[in-house]
């Protein structure tokens, strides 16, 4: 298993993984539906992204990486923002999120996937990454303390107005 950039050779296995979200777990499909509807823009926007090119508003910064098998399977996206500077970010998304595909959930694979993106952040010069994960979802918060996260507290967020609990790992 490696973490690495998206590239387009991966359309087809994306493709997989995003139907797998469709039909498994709505709420998160959408995320990935820009990917399924024009691979090619989907990847540069993702790349732009990495620059800090032709951000959104309120975006900032952030490295995209998925965790795939030798045979080019998707088993999960993950995120690592250069820097937490919008009020958003800084209380609600932190550093790092995460999805792994519902086929490849409790496996470990989340894990493993947020131990390689740490080292990822570390390589950005982050020494520390904000994590935070729904206070009621349950198998996040284990991904997040196998990794070493250490709960700082829980607060209600603006924009996702439900319990989130805020870790902080450090990325050595």
């Amino acid at each position: 298993m490696q973490l690495i950039e998206p590239s387009l050779e991966f359309e087809s296995s994306f493709a997989q993984f995003y139907e797998d979200f469709a039909a498994n777990d709505e709420i998160n499909s959408d995320y990935y539906l820009e990917g399924v509807l024009n691979f090619n823009a989907y990847i540069q926007c993702l790349k732009d992204e990495a620059k800090g090119i032709n951000l959104v508003e309120d975006y900032v910064q952030c490295s995209h990486f998925w965790l795939v098998d030798a045979n080019k399977n998707i088993y999960g996206a993950i995120r690592v923002r250069h820097n937490i500077d919008t009020e958003l970010l800084a209380l609600e998304a932190g550093h790092i999120g995460y999805d792994i595909a519902p086929a490849y959930r409790g496996k470990g694979y989340g894990t493993l996937m947020l131990k390689k993106a740490l080292l990822k952040a570390q390589a950005i010069g982050l020494a520390k990454a904000l994590v935070v994960a729904d206070e009621d979802n349950t198998a996040s918060r284990k991904v997040i303390e196998a990794n070493g996260g250490q709960l700082e507290s829980v607060v209600f967020g603006k924009v996702y107005p439900n319990p989130l609990a805020r870790y902080w790992i450090e990325c050595d």
